[in-house]
């Protein structure tokens, strides 16, 4: 099986490392290659042009890991292509033309978003849970932050990270309907080499059918913070809550509570799970590999996932969601960070903490 990876950066080094992993575990013959600006000091082959690449190495599965606002211009390049395509999220930019997107993506075999928080046990769980027992959902709220000041790869900002919170709040309640915007707040600023108005940070308010939803995200946070609470009505009227905690205190490290009180307030715990994976060649890409290998399966063996992809109409709802969100945000003027002659940006090796 050929695997094409568009753009061989911080994001698509990562699915390199995952699709290698893949291929040690399973022992299915995975062929990488790689498209790029310029050639790395790799072993993989390398092509200058998506167009080219896709004629000579004819990929069974592309790999779209460019920057935010190159999506769109490799997507376009994909139109024909028919087999399947993995694209780092968000689709697209909230400038881009969507109707363009899907008439070129009409004729793939296969399309997944990579909402890598789908592919938590954590979250999976939580699921499952509400389906099981029929909770209704009352409120949600979440909380998600990373700090990218001065990172050297360009973004079209914090509709970027909120995509994971507005992900999973459909995914978890499926039958809540989808997420209507009622307000939104943000900051812009200058913290990304993209520009000096980016929208950096958001809090909103929604509804989810009836039930309603706030929440906050910036690309700002000067602490990485990955929370979502819910609270559910059951079949008896009581009120159920839950948190789910991501990547704390590790990359891939999530947790997953449930409990409700009692008349007199006295808590009772009804679910609590930590998942801390730790396995070999695996450290912060244990999510991720698990989508890649449904992928894998998905074109190899024609299997049916064992959840759904986030698939091109899911992408869309999501993309019109954030374009709907960034031309919404009432903001004041932007912020500055650079104060400097020049911006010091963060090094391509930088750690963990500071790139993912």
């Amino acid at each position: 099986m050929k695997i094409l990876i568009i753009g061989l950066g911080y994001a698509g080094n990562r699915y390199r490392c995952a699709f290698n992993h893949i291929a040690t575990i399973t022992g299915l013959p995975l062929s990488l290659a790689y498209v790029g600006r310029r050639q790395k000091p790799t072993e993989l082959p390398y092509f200058d042009n998506v167009g080219h690449a896709l004629e000579v190495f004819a990929p069974d599965i592309v790999v779209v890991s460019v920057n935010d606002h190159s999506h769109a211009t490799v997507l376009k390049q994909l139109a024909g292509y028919r087999g399947f395509v993995l694209c780092e999220k968000p689709l697209v930019t909230p400038g881009d033309d969507l109707d363009e997107m899907l008439g070129a993506l009409q004729q793939v075999g296969g399309f997944a978003l990579d909402l890598v928080e789908r592919y938590s046990d954590a979250s999976r769980l939580l699921r499952e849970w509400v389906e099981r027992h029929d909770w209704k959902l009352v409120r949600a709220s979440f909380h998600w932050g990373k700090d990218r000041i001065n990172d050297y790869r360009p973004t079209c900002g914090v509709t970027s990270e909120v995509i994971h919170a507005l992900d999973l709040l459909g995914w978890i309640c499926p039958r809540a309907m989808q997420l209507k915007l009622h307000g939104v707040l943000g900051v812009r600023s200058d913290f990304s080499i993209s520009g000096s108005d980016v929208l950096d940070t958001v809090q909103l308010t929604g509804s989810l059918g009836e039930a309603r939803v706030t929440g906050y995200a910036s690309f700002v946070n000067i602490a990485r913070q990955r929370t979502l609470d819910f609270s559910f009505v059951d079949r008896d009227a009581r009120l159920i809550h839950a948190r789910l905690v991501f990547d704390t205190p590790r990359w891939d490290h999530d947790q997953l509570r449930i409990w409700t009180r009692d008349a007199n307030g006295t808590e009772e715990l009804l679910h609590e799970y930590d998942t801390a994976p730790n396995e070999s060649g695996l450290d912060t890409l244990h999510k991720l590999s698990r989508l890649c290998l449904q992928v894998v399966r998905a074109v190899a063996f024609k299997e049916a996932p064992r959840q759904a992809f986030a698939d091109l109409e899911t992408a869309m709802e999501l993309q019109r969601m954030l374009n709907e969100l960034d031309n919404q945000a009432q903001t004041p003027p932007p912020v500055r960070y650079v104060h400097g002659e020049t911006r010091v940006l963060l090094a391509e090796d930088s750690d963990l903490e500071s790139l993912g």
